[in-house]
């Protein structure tokens, strides 16, 4: 493949993580009508979400891994099918039952597209053309979760939730085939699948996820104890799901308590500001995703810049320079009196958090499978997506553990970002030492 052209690859890979992050924001603002639609109480609302995180988190590392042993078209082909066929029936289903099962179902076929879509990209690219899919994979995690909430308000709002899930199905069909003509097969490899630890890596995310989720302490301490049998495990077997080779480079593990810390302040963010902004400014679902915009344009305009920049300053100043001006832009909202309604209160933080924003997302997935070999990219783009997918529930769990009041919310998530600043500059010094 030319290495000057990006190809298919790139908008095969981003058009495919884009909908994965998308569909998990549009239920943001479409919980609601779900609920009246279904006749479902806040109990079993939570699980709409709930189902689709547990599962999607849970699988990472043994879908990242898979990647990695099974060769990365034929699983990526059948995260696709799952993916597809769980949004379709979600669309048409007519029971809260139906609709739960098929978002576990779901979540099993992100967990699958999610860590190979980055491995693809890193198999595909190398030096300067490795770094801007980066950069772009990384603005679409960002827009996708954004844009999630505008196009499930429009759709919530102009037709029905169900399409939100509906129009999943003819771009999977799109990206199937696409992969089908254009995506190579890499080989398998002829190693044994670690079953014990994929089984123990499984129960113990859910465990921790499950916890944080519903608040459950005795969940979350079992899924540590497992998780921490997951690792003793690792160390003495000869074919691993997860090497602990992984974590023996700093930049790589910085990037991974970085990307977790980033969640747990902007899962909340995301969940809570339209809530806020429905019953205390009247908003629609639709309006309160297009109070999102000035966010995701400005992150847009900064991921485009992003491989200048990083050429010019490296990955890791400029993701330091982001933590920090994310940090900013939530003490600012939290200075804020919500009173004074979006324009004078919301407006400019949610511009500065659209830049900082746009600065972290495409340096911390660049440092989370920076120098990993190729035969381990899907198992390091697994772990990168794994401290995604539970930092947000494990921040929301926290936060609304402590406190309903919103201000005080936002002051939490601050605290979460100014950690992940101190975090991002041990290891910039550490890596210039």
């Amino acid at each position: 493949m030319n290495k000057q052209k990006f190809g298919m690859i790139l908008p095969i890979t981003l058009l495919a993580y884009f909908l994965i992050l998308m569909d998990n924001s549009i239920i943001f603002t479409s919980s609601v009508q779900i609920g009246k639609s279904l006749g479902l109480s806040a109990a079993a609302l939570s699980w709409v979400s709930s189902a689709y995180t547990l599962t999607f988190g849970g699988f990472l590392l043994l879908s990242g891994r898979l990647s990695d042993l099974l060769g990365r078209k034929r699983i990526f082909l059948v995260g696709l099918i799952i993916f597809g066929v769980s949004s379709l029936i979600i669309g048409l289903s007519q029971t809260p039952e139906m609709v739960i099962a098929m978002r576990a179902v779901q979540g099993i076929g992100s967990s699958i597209i999610a860590p190979t879509t980055l491995a693809l990209i890193m198999d595909a690219y190398k030096n300067n053309m490795r770094q801007r899919a980066i950069s772009y994979y990384g603005a679409t995690a960002g827009i996708g979760s954004s844009v999630g909430l505008l196009v499930g308000g429009g759709l919530t709002s102009l037709i029905s939730w169900r399409a939100g899930f509906l129009i999943n199905v003819p771009f999977t069909l799109i990206l199937f085939f696409l992969t089908l003509r254009f995506v190579e097969n890499s080989e398998r490899k002829k190693e044994t699948i670690d079953y014990l630890g994929s089984l123990l890596s499984i129960v113990g995310l859910i465990g921790v996820i499950y916890g944080f989720t519903e608040g459950k302490g005795l969940f979350v301490l079992a899924g540590i104890i497992i998780l921490g049998l997951f690792i003793m495990h690792e160390r003495s077997t000869s074919f691993p799901l997860l090497p602990l080779s992984l974590f023996k480079n700093r930049i790589r593990s910085g990037a991974y308590v970085a990307r977790l810390l980033f969640m747990m302040a902007m899962l909340p963010f995301w969940f809570f500001l339209p809530q806020m902004m429905q019953s205390q400014y009247g908003f629609s679902a639709l309006q309160s995703g297009m109070a999102f915009l000035p966010l995701t344009i400005v992150n847009f305009i900064v991921a485009m810049q992003l491989p200048q920049l990083t050429a010019r300053f490296g990955n890791n100043k400029i993701l330091l320079v982001g933590e920090i001006i994310l940090a900013v832009g939530l003490i600012l909202l939290a200075f804020s009196n919500t009173a004074n309604g979006y324009w004078a209160a919301i407006l400019i933080p949610m511009l500065i958090l659209g830049l900082g924003q746009g600065l972290i997302l495409a340096p911390v997935t660049s440092a989370g499978v920076h120098e990993a070999p190729p035969e381990l990219a899907g198992i390091a783009s697994g772990v990168t997506n794994t401290m995604h997918q539970i930092g947000g529930p494990i921040g929301l769990s926290l936060i609304v553990s402590i406190t309903n009041n919103f201000q005080t919310e936002i002051w939490l998530m601050a605290l979460f970002t100014v950690i992940s600043v101190v975090v991002v500059a041990v290891f910039v010094r550490s890596n210039n030492g």
